[in-house]
């Protein structure tokens, strides 16, 4: 999961990334309004912790921006105002929860998953896909019932592909999804191919469909059609 944090206290946000990134998480900080729309406008994240006051701009005005960049984006507000209207206007804006400050960063944690799943699990904490099936909380993939042993970055980019089935991806969006903005310093990212390869050939000797499709020129694709048989 990839995550973007918008808070302008140094010491909150620096902690929030560090237990962040110990869970497992790509996260990265915005300290104001410009440098969160830009990355906003840039990357794509899963979802971003959002503080209503914010250096050179309105965190109401950027969750506005962000629900124009991508509706899928879940949004949780962490603000010391605990004001009601405040409250209501962020929710009705889009935002999917609010967290007043001081808060506990095991509370934030289940909140994040929480969003998470109902953004993009409907609410399950298992993605299945006809014979495969994602345990989003144990970080396990199974098929047919039998598990699949997957390296942390190769069931990150299996659950990003199933998130994201159907819809080309390109190589870049790949690297950065897994790996952070800075991969726009990096000379190639010739890597994430063999990512996708070791992942395929995984899954297919453990007896799945070969979904994964490469898109010449462009990137790739997990292209499945569900069974209704797939699913709870």
């Amino acid at each position: 999961m990839k995550l973007l944090i918008v808070e302008d206290s140094i010491d909150l946000s620096r902690s929030i990334d560090t237990y962040l990134r110990r869970e497992g998480y790509i996260s990265e900080i915005a300290m104001d309004f410009r440098e969160a729309l830009d990355k906003l406008l840039g990357f794509t994240y899963d979802v971003v912790l959002l503080d209503i006051m914010i250096p050179k701009g309105d965190g109401l005005r950027l969750l506005e921006e962000l629900k124009v960049i991508n509706k899928q984006t879940g949004v949780i507000i962490i603000s010391a105002k605990d004001a009601l209207d405040d409250k209501v206007k962020g929710l009705e804006l889009g935002a999917d929860d609010y967290l007043t400050k001081p808060f506990h960063l095991s509370e934030l944690h289940a909140r994040i998953k929480a969003v998470y799943r109902r953004k993009h699990l409907d609410g399950d904490d298992k993605l299945y896909l006809n014979e495969i099936t994602i345990h989003t909380e144990r970080m396990e993939v199974s098929v047919s019932g039998e598990n699949v042993v997957l390296t942390k970055k190769e069931f990150e980019l299996l659950l990003y592909f199933a998130t994201n089935r159907n819809h080309v991806l390109s190589k870049q969006s790949i690297a950065e999804h897994l790996w952070g903005d800075h991969v726009d310093h990096l000379d190639n990212i010739d890597f994430v191919y063999q990512h996708i390869k070791n992942l395929r050939k995984k899954l297919i000797k453990a007896g799945a469909e070969d979904y994964i499709e490469t898109v010449y020129g462009v990137g790739y694709r997990f292209a499945i059609t569900l069974n209704t048989s797939s699913s709870n």
